[in-house]
């Protein structure tokens, strides 16, 4: 086939999902049962699976099939690697394999095009969602299938080249806490015998210097400085003002046990701060880097108080025991710590421009310019 722009139901067909009632959904495969996927067997880890009675009437998918999600917060995004009965939130894709690839489908829906053309369809409804009469006005070029190939080989290997370097991100992220481990030994048991102090003792807490301002200098300040509060970087317009290096401890008692995100910040230069994160300073007891790797890798499960309002209080924020190896062993961690920081802001930087270079490959293979034909 020539290179063309051909509607994408005309090498494409969708089918939608179906819904075995509840009640026949089980927990423990067993024979005659078939695995039950919905959204989130594609996008979270579970360690539970969900089994249907296997009939006629459900509608099946393989591995190497490519699925959307139709609804919901999840809308356009593309799913594949399982295989069993997909729900009515999912649709699956059946392309034409004689005119167009799994692979090279697979990517343009991947793509600008697709995903904004869905998310607009989807914001017309009361709760977002499309079907497949809604992609019936949406186009797709076609070139030929050994043209598809070419532009799936270069998509992949740009792909390639991003998760490797997320690779090297994740293992050079995961080095601070190593190098930690191996100077000072587990925090949670100090084989190394360090001497313990209450953290109260060993650093100051800023919160009363904070300076509050006023809502006619909010706008002079927008998107100049960063905003921290109990989750880390929040926004760009906050209540406080601060200059220098701190360490921001979150109060968000919830967030903290979650381990979702990190419980200490160490941050330097002109911020923002709320009232959800103690503001802490060194005052030559004890080095902020040490202290944030230390505090990032203990349970702060018996410092936390509330039931539904999780939080923890300056009180009790005191009193955490920390080990305190000699200061000029901490800095030496600092120092190490910077190094590792600098190559991690060389690595972040050519994955941006990597994830921006796959962007514009990935928009240029469906609008026909990344080959000149």
């Amino acid at each position: 086939m020539s290179n063309a722009i051909v509607s994408l139901v005309s090498v494409c067909d969708f089918q939608g999902g179906t819904q075995p009632p509840k009640s026949e959904w089980i927990t423990k495969y067993k024979d005659g049962y078939i695995q039950m996927l919905q959204i989130r067997d594609f996008t979270q880890e579970r360690n539970e699976n969900e089994y249907v009675p296997l009939k006629s009437n459900l509608k099946t998918c393989e591995e190497d099939d490519i699925l959307i999600a139709r609804y919901g917060a999840s809308i356009g995004k593309i799913l594949t690697g399982r295989k069993g009965a997909y729900n009515v939130a999912i649709i699956k894709t059946i392309p034409d394999e004689q005119k167009i690839t799994k692979r090279y489908l697979y990517y343009y829906l991947k793509s600008n095009i697709f995903q904004n053309f869905v998310k607009n369809v989807g914001t017309r409804a009361a709760q977002a969602g499309f079907n497949k009469q809604d992609l019936e006005n949406l186009e797709i070029y076609l070139p030929s299938l050994v043209r598809q190939k070419q532009i799936v080989e270069i998509l992949e290997s740009a792909h390639f080249l991003i998760d490797s370097r997320k690779s090297q991100i994740e293992a050079l992220s995961s080095l601070k806490r190593s190098v930690f481990f191996e100077m000072f030994g587990n925090p949670t048991i100090n084989p190394m015998k360090w001497d313990i102090k209450l953290l109260g003792e060993i650093v100051d807490n800023e919160n009363s210097k904070r300076v509050p301002i006023k809502d006619a200098d909010r706008k002079k300040i927008s998107g100049i400085y960063p905003y921290y509060g109990a989750t880390g970087i929040v926004d760009f317009i906050n209540d406080y003002k601060l200059n220098g290096e701190y360490l921001l401890i979150s109060e968000d008692g919830k967030a903290l046990e979650s381990r979702n995100k990190p419980i200490a910040f160490l941050v330097s230069g002109k911020f923002w701060v709320n009232n959800h994160a103690h503001i802490i300073s060194d005052n030559g007891k004890c080095d902020l880097r040490y202290l944030e790797t230390y505090i990032d890798n203990i349970s702060i499960k018996n410092y936390v108080t509330g039931i539904d309002q999780y939080k923890l209080n300056r009180a009790n924020l005191d009193k955490i025991p920390v080990m305190c190896p000699p200061r000029v062993l901490q800095e030496g961690f600092r120092n190490i710590v910077k190094h590792i920081e600098e190559q991690l802001c060389t690595l972040e930087t050519s994955l941006i421009e990597f994830e921006k270079i796959y962007n514009s490959f990935l928009q240029r293979a469906f609008t026909g310019e990344l080959f000149n034909d």
